[in-house]
């Protein structure tokens, strides 16, 4: 396991502004074989880093680090890579410039080709915003993504979910300190608002009928309070400004949204001719199945398979998720990698 950053330069976003001396940072697993042809991606999600990735990574597991080399690379505003709260002036904080799932792609790209002289990639997998990443690969870069696992995510957010994540922004937001965010102390009013709404969404009602928040990822709680406040660290460990960028990333990604594609979804989908399963948690309320079901329809090599699953969205969350859901996920990626 290794951890490096890629120097981009000034890098073009979609939005037009240069983002000055932007890096990439990234972790891999594994070696590369001598004709460098059992690479995987595996890009990071809204508030993770690469760490965060480790749990579906390891010996026996379809992510297997002693066949695969697999390259974690850390999404734009997520703290490591270039984001609002490492980024020197005029760009820092609420200055930086809005970045697109495309644009974290690309870098990717760099990363792959340029760094590490790949032509192929024998899967692209990716758990929410980088499930987004992982359709915006294969159908920017077709020929060279051999197969994609989205898990619980979409190729393009739906209006339901761009509006749920409004509103956790604006609790953010409202808070008496955020001062554009020019904050000297972290607005710790707007961050719990942020943070409980969004509990409330990343889990089913199941999961919270039957008390499954009580020992999530292992702990033993007394009581909802005490649950918040583990949830809570997951997102307090970020800068609020960079919880902000990602969170408009995510509200902007939709895979049309290229030259090549010129906004028509359609043509976006069906030119992602790679094998895909794309795995959405039967009770996810951010990226539904009903969304996913719409989606394949329209992509040449796809399959709809639901994790059967009440942890919602966190069915697809190395350690939030459970070993059933695992497992589940674990079996259509080694189907995917066998036919790759």
């Amino acid at each position: 396991m290794q951890t490096g950053c890629l120097e981009l330069g000034n890098f073009q976003t979609q939005s037009g502004e240069l983002l000055q001396d932007a890096r990439l940072s990234y972790e891999t697993h594994g070696e590369l074989n001598a004709d460098k042809s059992n690479a995987i991606v595996y890009p990071t999600w809204y508030a993770g880093t690469h760490e965060d990735n480790r749990g579906a990574i390891g010996v026996g597991k379809a992510l297997d680090p002693e066949r695969y080399f697999i390259i974690v690379p850390d999404m734009f505003c997520n703290g490591l890579s270039s984001s609002p709260s490492n980024t020197k002036p005029p760009q820092d904080r609420g200055r930086f410039p809005s970045i697109t799932p495309y644009d974290n792609v690309i870098a990717q790209h760099r990363l792959c080709s340029e760094h590490f002289g790949l032509e192929q990639l024998q899967l692209v997998v990716g758990f929410s915003m980088s499930a987004q990443q992982a359709f915006h690969w294969a159908a920017l870069f077709p020929e060279m993504v051999k197969a994609i696992a989205p898990i619980c995510g979409t190729s393009k957010t739906s209006p339901h979910n761009l509006l749920f994540l409004e509103g956790i922004k604006r609790a953010l937001t409202a808070d008496a300190s955020w001062a554009n965010g020019d904050y000297v102390d972290p607005p710790e009013n707007g961050l719990r608002a942020f943070t409980t709404a969004y509990a409330s969404w990343a889990f089913s009602q199941t999961f919270y009928r039957e008390g499954l928040h009580l020992t999530i990822g292992g702990q033993h709680f007394d009581s909802m309070t005490e649950f918040l406040e583990f949830f809570h660290g997951i997102f307090a460990r970020h800068d609020a400004n960079n919880l902000l960028g990602m969170l408009e990333t995510w509200q902007l990604a939709d895979v049309s949204n290229h030259a090549k594609f010129g906004g028509d979804w359609h043509a976006a989908l069906s030119s992602i001719t790679c094998p895909a399963i794309v795995l959405p948690s039967r009770t996810d309320l951010y990226f539904p199945p009903e969304d996913n079901e719409v989606e394949v329809a329209m992509m040449p090599s796809a399959e709809l398979r639901i994790i059967p699953s009440v942890y919602g969205h966190a069915a697809g969350f190395p350690g939030l998720s459970t070993a059933e859901d695992d497992e589940f996920i674990d079996d259509a990626l080694r189907e995917l990698l066998s036919q790759s």
